[in-house]
């Protein structure tokens, strides 16, 4: 019996060994821990963000811009993951490089001087859009704040192509799984295990990561609707 028992305990601690080799290699980390909102903050609209069951909830709120729940950790080079699940009356997103300052700053966009105001979040975006069942680009790059669409757009890809792949890949109503490269300049996104954006930029090298609950404006119908976000994890990359 003590044989058996030794035996027993021996396989545990040999999976339980191999499961934390298995965790050290990947190196992703938890950006969320399930609990509660320590290590992000709110920043631009009034959106409603809460937790249910370990699960990230941003709900629509009428006459407010749109709103971010942002990291206060920046981030340079890294594979980002998460899933998300969005009412289909919303538009959403995740920033990530993205930035918000506390004084209004100026950028040089395509030969033009743009001010950004103090507390605007504004960077790379991946695109959640069901609400634009016709066009689809999820796991498209909009340049939030700056210079709008870069993928499909100003850095490449088809914008016709780029819907037919994403209303073939999008799980309407159900978890989208997500996957955000940042090596250097370059970008590439996925979206359930589908490649959708893959392009160089470089102008902005690092920043905060944000949830994005879109603004409604004039459309009271989306008011209260929701987007959530479950299982965010990040692997630093040299």
């Amino acid at each position: 019996m003590q044989g058996k028992l030794l035996r027993s305990v021996s396989c545990v601690i040999t999976i339980l060994s191999v499961s934390g080799l298995l965790a050290q290699e990947d190196g992703s980390k938890a950006l969320f821990n399930g609990e509660n909102f320590d290590g992000w903050k709110q920043q631009g609209g009034e959106a409603k963000y809460r937790i249910e069951d370990g699960v990230i909830v941003g709900e629509s709120v009428a006459d407010t811009p749109n709103s971010f729940l942002c990291t206060t950790k920046l981030y340079r080079n890294f594979v980002l993951e998460y899933e998300y699940k969005c009412n289909a009356l919303l538009n959403s997103g995740v920033q990530f490089r993205s930035n918000a300052y506390s004084i209004d700053i100026s950028v040089e966009t395509d030969g033009k001087t743009k001010v950004i105001p103090a507390g605007r979040v504004h960077g790379y975006q991946f695109e959640i859009d069901p609400n634009k069942p016709e066009r689809m680009w999820s796991g498209g790059i909009y340049d939030e704040g700056r210079r709008g669409w870069l993928y499909p757009g100003a850095r490449g890809g088809d914008g016709e192509a780029f819907t037919k792949q994403g209303q073939a890949v999008f799980k309407p109503g159900e978890w989208n799984s997500v996957r955000v490269k940042c090596d250097g300049a370059n970008i590439q996104t996925w979206l359930n295990g589908e490649l959708r954006a893959d392009f160089e930029d470089n102008m902005t090298p690092q920043g905060l990561i944000a949830l994005q609950v879109h603004g409604v404006g004039k459309h009271p119908e989306a008011v209260g609707k929701t987007v959530m976000w479950r299982n965010l994890k990040i692997r630093k990359l040299p």
